[in-house]
């Protein structure tokens, strides 16, 4: 469905993507991962004809970004980072003037309009002046309004920026039943590591370098094994190490390295072993990230977006 070879794109001397290359399978949810500054939302806008690439080619829906750019548009959808809709019309008036734009058959208007806020749950709201709602609300509507097309490819750019948790956990239920219900294709950049976990495949991107792309899982599996924490008594070390397992202590407690958790405890509740409680840590995405890049997901100083920003306000104050 999306299809990316050496795109590049430079703002004067700064090189915010650099020479990237992947692909997104149809019906796929595919998370580019990294954190501000590191590309993504460059990546996303060349990918939606808002951004020339400086070099490279790209194809959304097998239409070229750069010769079919109209054909691109109309397969797609999108949920900017920053908020986008008119706050002085209703719901209703937003979704009818985007289904203008997207030239809707007049007749199929009103039901599509009626369907997409059915499915996020703001039918009962849609006269109301949006500059009433909530962020949540409005974040629902901008989904409503993405899909209201039915496009091929969801583009979604930190859709859940500045949520609190429990608004972001309800937005994903709507934008994960899209995917479920309509086999949309989802492109999604985030630098939530939760977010990031549910997406089929995830893509690492740092200082506008692609580092990895592979499921969550496998990219989990390459940097290290489970660790089983068990609190230390009497002839436990000796009983686990019978067992045959690794064990390191650290105050109170046993640290087992195991390949799988599970098989590993299985083995453990059989052997003479007394357990108060225990703990499971996983490798996580956030490990992963550091393993692979030395620095935790968070704004850089250096990045590559951070230097063109630098540049712009020098400039401004020459």
């Amino acid at each position: 469905m999306i299809e990316v070879n050496g795109l590049v794109k430079k703002f004067d001397d700064v090189t915010a993507v650099d020479n990237i290359s992947f692909k997104v399978r149809e019906g796929e949810s595919f998370g580019f991962l990294g954190p501000n500054g590191a590309g993504k939302t460059t990546t996303i806008k060349m990918l939606t004809t808002l951004l020339p690439p400086t070099k490279g080619t790209a194809k959304v829906h097998g239409y070229d970004i750069i010769k079919q750019s109209d054909k691109v548009r109309e397969c797609i959808g999108i949920i900017f980072q920053e908020p986008s809709l008119d706050e002085r019309l209703t719901a209703y008036d937003n979704l009818y003037f985007h289904a203008a734009l997207y030239r809707v058959p007049r007749k199929e208007i009103k039901p599509k309009i009626d369907k997409a806020l059915s499915m996020v749950e703001l039918k009962k709201v849609k006269n109301k002046v949006v500059n009433t709602f909530s962020g949540g609300m409005k974040r629902r509507l901008e989904i409503a309004r993405g899909f209201l097309h039915m496009p091929k490819v969801l583009f979604l750019d930190e859709p859940t920026l500045g949520l609190d948790p429990q608004t972001r956990r309800v937005i994903w239920e709507y934008i994960n039943g899209l995917k479920k219900d309509f086999g949309v294709t989802l492109f999604l950049t985030t630098h939530y590591m939760e977010e990031a976990e549910e997406s089929d495949r995830v893509g690492i991107i740092h200082n506008g370098k692609i580092i990895s792309i592979d499921s969550p899982d496998n990219m989990k599996k390459r940097i290290g094994k489970d660790t089983i924490i068990l609190f230390d008594r009497d002839g436990n070390e000796r009983a686990v190490r019978a067992l045959g397992f690794d064990v390191t202590k650290t105050g109170d407690k046993l640290h087992l390295i195991v390949d799988n958790s599970e098989d590993a405890l299985r083995k453990i509740l059989k052997g003479d072993v007394s357990i108060d409680g225990l703990a499971i840590k996983r490798p996580t995405l956030e490990d992963v990230f550091i393993e692979l890049t030395g620095t935790a997901i968070a704004d850089e100083a250096g990045s590559p977006m951070e230097l063109m920003k630098q540049a712009v306000r020098i400039k401004r104050r020459r």
